[in-house]
């Protein structure tokens, strides 16, 4: 156990909000008032611990566990540690929660007036990864990205004061195409966790098998469904961009980020000629800022 594991391992909270920096997007960046930044990065806190915990990257018998009163015998079993997790975030909006990422939620909480249902559509989708490991249909994907993406943006809109039907309309296209680009980036890890993120029809009408994504390399059939994915959050994205000209000021920069980083990675996956197979394709700090530009013109 290395790096962010034994961080992690002696310091729950500072190990989660530490992978900050290594996301698509910029998650609370310092041109942000102090306390929209306090507040972004508590949501965040949350979010990747449950992400965390759906994917199994806790470290064995480790202080997360401890914390929400889980057994070293429970602390195997995801869906035993996501029920825990769980019921301590219920206890954000009644009571005092045990792990310290949701002690430092709940004032946030408090001070934005934040529902449970975001945090719970978060938590139903890393149950929901416990069980579904292949999805039929790109509607089906769609579903899973109702609960697994859409509800970070919304509580981004919540946090900042800006939420309206055609904002949180918007918000949920960018926020299922960011997660679509992050399963585009990220094939060979997951099917390493034996989930495949491309629909099973997609693949049957570009003749993919699964086995073509153990290789190495990608073969022409596999780079043609991840063009078309591609262009499906491309077309999302474009979608949801006019989001970034119904606000003013700092928060126009965020959500501009938010935009120009899916941008700069659907770039970056056409650069490698959609063979995302050996490694995720990241974009480079120049062809962000200038999406971010792109972007705030609203030439995208």
């Amino acid at each position: 156990m290395t790096g962010t594991g034994t961080a992690r391992a002696l310091d729950p909270e500072r190990g989660t909000l530490g992978k900050a920096g290594g996301e698509n997007f910029p998650v609370a960046p310092f041109f942000l008032p102090r306390a929209w930044r306090q507040d972004l990065m508590a949501v965040y806190g949350f979010a990747r611990l449950v992400d965390d915990i759906g994917d199994g990257d806790l470290a064995p018998g480790g202080a997360d566990a401890r914390l929400l009163g889980v057994s070293p015998e429970e602390a195997e079993d995801r869906a035993a540690l996501l029920d825990a997790f769980e019921a301590d975030l219920r206890r954000v909006f009644d009571s005092t929660p045990r792990h310290p990422l949701l002690r430092r939620l709940q004032p946030t909480v408090r001070r934005r007036s934040l529902t449970p249902e975001p945090f719970l559509g978060l938590i139903a989708a890393n149950r929901q990864d416990q069980l579904v490991r292949r999805y039929e249909t790109y509607d089906d994907l769609l579903a899973y990205c109702e609960l697994s993406a859409n509800p970070v943006g919304r509580l981004v809109l919540a946090v900042t004061g800006a939420s309206t039907p055609e904002r949180i309309r918007r918000s949920d296209m960018i926020c299922t195409a960011l997660q679509i680009v992050e399963h585009l980036q990220d094939v060979a890890e997951d099917l390493g966790r034996d989930r495949v993120y491309l629909p099973v029809a997609d693949m049957k009408r570009f003749h993919v098998q699964e086995a073509d994504l153990a290789t190495k390399t990608a073969g022409a059939s596999v780079r043609a469904l991840i063009a078309y994915e591609a262009q499906r959050a491309r077309d999302l994205l474009n979608e949801g961009a006019p989001l970034v000209g119904s606000v003013h000021g700092r928060l126009k920069l965020l959500l501009a980020g938010f935009v120009a980083g899916g941008r700069a990675a659907v770039r970056a996956i056409a650069a490698a000629d959609y063979d995302v197979l050996p490694g995720p394709p990241k974009p480079g700090k120049v062809q962000l800022l200038r999406e971010v530009g792109v972007t705030l013109r609203g030439e995208g």
